[in-house]
């Protein structure tokens, strides 16, 4: 089974986006940091990585970097997951290595398709 880290502060985003991944037939597992989640990949790398890019403490766009320096962090497909909605933020986002950006709120349909995109379905 393909497994999916969701990467979120709020704790509601990550229920809902489990539930949706879930359905989409994803093992998840959680993290509510940055921190969490280097350290959640350092041990096993996940299939792919739905990220948060405002986070206390280390942001989404340095977990994206420091994830792709880790051994296999070239493999999981990453998909952004913010309010941000800068274009040159978003495109900052993809030029460091993700592979597919949702604009919070976000919905079954649009994660399915983001995903499916990314080519992690």
């Amino acid at each position: 089974m393909k497994t999916c880290l969701v990467v979120d502060d709020s704790r509601v985003i990550r229920k809902v986006a489990r539930r949706i991944l879930e359905n989409l037939g994803f093992e998840v597992a959680e993290a509510a940091d940055g921190a969490d989640a280097l350290a959640w990949c350092a041990t096993a790398m996940p299939h792919a990585i739905l990220l948060d890019w405002h986070m206390p403490g280390i942001s989404g766009l340095e977990v994206l970097r420091q994830v792709r320096l880790l051994p296999d962090g070239d493999q999981p497909r990453v998909v952004f997951c913010s309010v941000e909605n800068n274009l040159e933020r978003i495109r900052e986002a993809l030029e460091g290595g993700a592979d597919e950006y949702i604009m919070k709120p976000f919905d079954g349909d649009i994660v399915a398709s983001k995903m499916a995109m990314a080519g992690a379905l």
